[in-house]
């Protein structure tokens, strides 16, 4: 393809980026393909010669997007948000034409040099401790991460170095191995699957940890936990605490657990992948108090600050130990400016690295802080709507406190009950929801996430929910009788003439 060409081909792609996504809302958030749909569409190999570019392009819409799952759509309320914008868009064509590999300084000194001022410009936007940040003349620094995973990894790999020589300092006698095998690490039983992963691969056991009612990880039982493991002869060394938990968007008792970890010498990760682009917003940064206390900070402004995947920010207060950690340096990666900038590629477990901080120097510019700002306080805004049309339905209940962009919520009934309303609302193809479960209780959860979003999307997709609330409730063989409340004891429906729904009991 030559230069004349691209241009065209370019030019049709931006224009089909743009008519896809303002139009977004009209297409069937979830695909109705069956698996290997696609395999009979296409050849049996590639072409020998070129195609054609606008049949390239044709096929776009007539092969890939029938196989699409709509994420931006204003109808998708699964997961959590991922971000989008079209700053970041132009700014990932913009890495992909430079196409460097920035592992180190020399390898292409603006990428390392614009990351390190975009994380301090982040850092100040979040009101994070001055230790966190490069430009505070002291250790600590920031760096982008592919995912809050790799974040987690990290921050454990580095903890395990640190303990390590700790322990070697004060036992030069004992091994490596030694030392490893009692290492233990603490999370919370809400935390994402990812941390536990994490343990799995550092080769470190992995304590999982009881929440309080609200879903939270406290400072006496991570107290609790560390205590009886250094009475049976372990080494903690290592905790993450969630800020906004993937199931219910619970926020852990960072303050306790802050002042539990410095006193036990436990390296102190906080996971804020979702909620911690919330932070920009003044009011809500109580949410994160007592982050002073931590050893590194993480959160994933490919959620929800508009900046596309891959963007996972890190601070480190001293990034020594996860260096240390990761340090291989062969000759043919040395440079003659080594140390006086950082080398990425000691920060991170690949060694190539994308340049992904232009998506935040464009992000960050086009929209401005106030705008960032207005988005996130709009979809919390629209949470809470949304929260309020549940509440006033007498069939449902909301099963956790609504902070951020997140509602978890019920039907009052039985767990079975609230499947079949969930395979119904999926099914009906206007919406896509998926569910969590907490002890005993299973529930649904309904975020806000495309940046497209506005009130009357949450209405449609609150007509939906009752409708198929509705179908499941005559499924079921719920009749209502004039004043006459009728029970259907296998499902613990209770209906009663006068209300909008159903009254249930566990």
């Amino acid at each position: 393809m030559e230069a004349n060409q691209f241009k065209d081909f370019g030019k049709e792609m931006i224009d089909y980026v743009a008519n896809y996504l303002e139009n977004i809302r009209d297409r069937r958030v979830l695909p109705t393909v069956e698996p290997g749909y696609l395999r009979p569409l296409l050849p049996e190999q590639a072409p020998n010669k070129p195609d054609r570019w606008e049949d390239v392009l044709a096929d776009v819409e007539k092969l890939i997007m029938p196989g699409v799952t709509h994420w931006h759509s204003p109808k998708f309320h699964a997961y959590f948000p991922t971000a989008n914008s079209y700053p970041a868009i132009v700014a990932d064509i913009l890495s992909g034409a430079i196409a460097c590999i920035g592992f180190s300084w020399i390898a292409s000194p603006a990428c390392t040099e614009l990351e390190v001022v975009m994380l301090d410009w982040l850092g100040k936007m979040l009101d994070l401790p001055a230790e966190f940040l490069a430009c505070s003349g002291g250790k600590g620094g920031g760096v982008i991460q592919g995912t809050a995973s790799e974040a987690t990894l990290v921050a454990l790999l580095g903890a395990k170095a640190r303990k390590i020589a700790t322990v070697k300092g004060e036992h030069p006698e004992w091994t490596e191995s030694h030392i490893i095998e009692r290492l233990v690490a603490y999370t919370s039983s809400q935390s994402h699957s990812s941390v536990e992963r994490a343990g799995l691969l550092g080769g470190v056991r992995m304590r999982s940890l009881p929440t309080d009612d609200k879903h939270r990880l406290t400072g006496s039982t991570l107290r609790e936990a560390i205590q009886k493991d250094i009475e049976d002869g372990l080494i903690p060394f290592y905790a993450v605490g969630t800020l906004g938990t993937t199931s219910s968007c619970a926020f852990d008792k960072l303050e306790e657990l802050g002042d539990v970890c410095n006193k036990y010498e436990v390296w102190l990760h906080v996971d804020a992948a979702y909620a911690g682009s919330a932070f920009i917003c003044p009011e809500y940064r109580y949410l994160m108090k007592g982050v002073e206390k931590a050893d590194s900070f993480n959160f994933n402004p490919h959620k929800w600050l508009l900046i596309n995947f891959d963007c996972s920010t890190m601070w480190l207060k001293n990034p020594y130990w996860v260096v240390n950690a990761f340090n291989v340096d062969p000759l043919y990666l040395k440079h003659d400016q080594q140390g006086s900038a950082p080398d990425y590629r000691h920060w991170q477990i690949p060694l190539g690295r994308r340049f992904r901080s232009l998506k935040m120097w464009f992000v960050l510019r086009l929209y401005g802080i106030e705008n960032l700002q207005m988005h996130i306080r709009k979809q919390i805004a629209l949470a809470h709507h949304f929260e309020t049309l549940v509440n006033e339905d007498k069939r449902f209940e909301i099963t956790a406190e609504v902070l951020m962009g997140l509602v978890c919520f019920r039907l009052k009934g039985s767990n079975e009950l609230n499947e079949s309303l969930l395979k119904k609302i999926n099914g009906r193809g206007v919406i896509h929801l998926v569910p969590s479960k907490i002890g005993d209780q299973y529930f649904l959860r309904l975020a806000i996430c495309s940046r497209y979003t506005e009130k009357h999307d949450i209405q449609v997709s609150w007509n939906e929910i009752q409708a198929a609330a509705k179908e499941i409730v005559e499924d079921n063989n719920v009749i209502k009788v004039n004043g006459i409340k009728s029970i259907n004891g296998s499902n613990g429906i209770q209906t009663t003439n006068g209300t909008n729904g159903v009254n249930g009991h566990h």
